[in-house]
């Protein structure tokens, strides 16, 4: 039986509010640089003045405020995906 796998979405307000859903986790994270997970794809998020003001890893959901200059996708395992990222390695 095939999985049936939940939408990803995104939505960016105005350049500077991003909301995401379905991420898995978060790999690294600082100002300029946010680099995270979904299911099926490594996001490479970059700007100015990042934060993240939410993250619910159990539910999916993501909101990164700041002015947001470029959203990379790349695949899984092209950005050096080592299987955990920041938030696995401090709960585990």
């Amino acid at each position: 039986m095939e999985e049936k796998k939940m939408p990803h979405n995104l939505i960016l307000e105005n350049k500077n509010k991003l909301s995401i859903t379905q991420v898995e986790d978060v790999d690294t994270f600082d100002e300029s640089k946010i680099v995270l997970f979904t299911a099926e794809d490594t996001l490479v998020i970059e700007g100015y003045d990042l934060h993240i003001q939410k993250l619910d890893v159990a539910g999916g959901e993501l909101s990164i405020t700041g002015e947001i200059v470029s959203i990379l996708y790349s695949g899984r395992d092209s950005y050096g995906h080592k299987g955990k990222g920041f938030f696995k390695k401090m709960l585990k």
